[in-house]
């Protein structure tokens, strides 16, 4: 039984896509829209303070979405139930778990320079995400092989076609910003990656025969599978540390748009990078030469008889380096400030992977309190609805949101509206806060002291854009 939990429970946390990004957070000037949103500024003239930090300060976001089955995992979940015999089988059907977070372990910025408002950072994230789709006959081999006696059927035809993948890597940046006009602005992240873990699973072809409740069993699959290591068992505390065994490199591009009539525009490209998996890593593919035959189930335990189906994938071990994108997407924001309101229209798309997301987040705001009502609804064809309340001050910040209030409050509290307001089930939260100190960044005429003024300084984009324009000529 606890296998069983731990499966699913594992397949909740790494085998899934729903791209969240706290857009909420989009267009706060808070140091997640700026790290995030590398055009964006952080600092305010006359107000903030020159650095700004998190100071290891909880700056994260995790949001899991599973789609199909729900009454089914809500027991599993919120009972501890794992029991299949309800779910359909040779239907066809597949379901959806879709899973992504990003931890801010470090963050620091810095106000470089009055002149073309330059701001840089660094920061140390931590960041998973994965899609995985599977069939209902996966999960009823994990409960049992008799499951597949009882509607009379014997043989099942792409039982188990499931894919998927799951990664999770260590992502240091550098993020540069600056204003090409006082319209205009334009920024950058670079990062270096250090990849932790790697699962894909791709199963194009697979066929179960089961005679009796005695045997025999026959059971074929033909896919690809690529791994960072086999097991779990195989993981130790030093894979989870930044040693570089698995590097890569992403970078981000954005810029920025504010018209005479307060109209604001943002647009991004996020994260576009690769990560290679050394050459101890799994590559192999797999088919009929790998089926198993088993004659008499009585025999053997049911931990055995799964554990003998699992093994197809992983019975000729083959080592090889392979390369992996990352999560890539663009975005666009659309916003105005109307007095206390701040309706903000935002449409995000993966670039590689299946998801993406429309977005409409309205601000209230009073002093320096805010809330957010966030309704979106995403691209694998569900709505959520999301809230968000912050405290910001130009020096200090704290925020708490989901993306989905409902589906997380009811799967917290473990009642019967897990599965509830909609068919899915959904766990969404983040927070954060930074503080920002040292000098205040005013203006030249009210201070002694100015980063940038008085240096012979230029805009790091128009010198790009000068090399390029005399490249081509």
């Amino acid at each position: 039984m606890a296998r069983k939990c731990l499966t699913i429970c594992f397949l909740l946390l790494c085998f899934n896509q729903l791209k969240a990004q706290q857009y909420g957070l989009f267009n706060t000037k808070t140091l997640f829209d700026g790290f995030e949103n590398p055009a964006q500024k952080t600092f305010v003239l006359d107000s903030s303070r020159q650095f700004a930090s998190n100071f290891f300060l909880p700056y994260f976001g995790i949001n899991a979405v599973s789609k199909g089955n729900e009454e089914f995992l809500r027991r599993v979940i919120v009972h501890s139930v794992y029991n299949t015999e309800d779910l359909p089988l040779n239907t066809g059907k597949t379901n959806t778990f879709f899973q992504n977070s990003n931890f801010y372990l470090l963050n620091f910025k810095i106000f470089k320079s009055y002149k073309y408002h330059k701001e840089l950072g660094l920061s140390w994230q931590l960041r998973s995400d994965a899609n995985f789709s599977y069939t209902n006959e996966t999960l009823a081999i994990l409960d049992t092989y008799r499951r597949f006696l009882n509607d009379g059927t014997r043989d099942f035809n792409n039982a188990f076609n499931n894919r998927g993948y799951q990664q999770t890597y260590h992502q240091f940046s550098l993020t540069y910003r600056e204003n090409y006009t006082k319209r205009l602005a334009f920024g950058a992240k670079l990062s270096l990656l250090s990849g932790i873990a790697y699962n894909q699973l791709v199963i194009n072809k697979s066929y179960i025969s089961l005679e009796s409740p005695n045997g025999p069993l026959y059971v074929s699959l033909t896919g690809h599978y690529k791994a960072s290591f086999l097991k779990t068992k195989d993981l130790s505390k030093k894979d989870a540390y930044p040693l570089f065994k698995n590097p890569g490199a992403a970078i981000s591009l954005g810029t920025t748009y504010t018209a005479k009539n307060g109209l604001f525009i943002m647009a991004n490209i996020k994260d576009l990078g690769l990560i290679r998996w050394n050459k101890k890593s799994y590559n192999q593919r797999f088919g009929d030469a790998n089926s198993v035959y088993i004659e008499n189930l009585q025999d053997l335990s049911s931990t055995e008889i799964q554990d003998t189906i699992l093994n197809i994938a992983i019975k000729d071990k083959s080592n090889s380096a392979f390369y992996t994108p990352t999560n890539a997407k663009i975005d666009f924001l659309i916003s105005k400030t109307f007095g206390f309101y701040t309706p903000s229209f935002i449409a995000s798309k993966n670039l590689f992977y299946k998801g993406g997301d429309v977005v409409m987040v309205n601000k209230f705001h009073n002093s320096n309190f805010s809330f957010s009502a966030i309704p979106a609804y995403n691209l694998n064809n569900f709505f959520v609805f999301g809230i968000q309340g912050m405290y910001q001050t130009p020096n200090f910040e704290v925020f708490l949101g989901s993306d989905n209030l409902l589906k997380s409050v009811a799967l917290a509290k473990n009642n019967e509206n897990a599965g509830a307001y909609g068919s899915y089930i959904n766990a969404s939260f983040y927070l954060g806060a930074s503080i920002k100190f040292g000098y205040v960044v005013e203006h030249p005429q009210n201070s002694s002291y100015m980063p940038g003024v008085g240096d012979e300084e230029q805009s790091f984009f128009k010198r790009m854009f000068s090399l390029f324009k005399n490249g081509k000529k």
